[in-house]
């Protein structure tokens, strides 16, 4: 994972949390936003506009179908998985 450790480092990186509002205000990665998944196809203008894109979500299934979705739209973004993972090679 040190090419995400390495993307996660960069001014240019979003990290797009896919969870629920509920879940998001429980603990997410600093300066991250939350888009949840079932809203993703509302936010493809603003996303389209965004840097490198880092999705993650609680365990990585989530953000995995985002990351499809986003791929067939022609968005490129990474799955980083769990954001407690995402959190951790963002601070280290």
């Amino acid at each position: 994972m040190a090419e995400l450790s390495e993307i996660l480092k960069s001014e240019k990186t979003v990290v797009v949390d896919v969870r629920t509002p509920v879940e998001f205000m429980g603990g997410h990665v600093a300066e991250s936003i939350n888009i949840p998944l079932g809203e993703i196809q509302e936010h493809l203008d603003e996303l389209k506009k965004m840097g490198q894109i880092v999705l993650c979500c609680a365990s990585g299934g989530r953000s995995h179908q985002a990351t499809i979705f986003l791929h067939q739209q022609g968005i490129t973004c990474i799955n980083g998985g769990a954001w407690t993972n995402v959190n951790y090679y963002k601070n280290n």
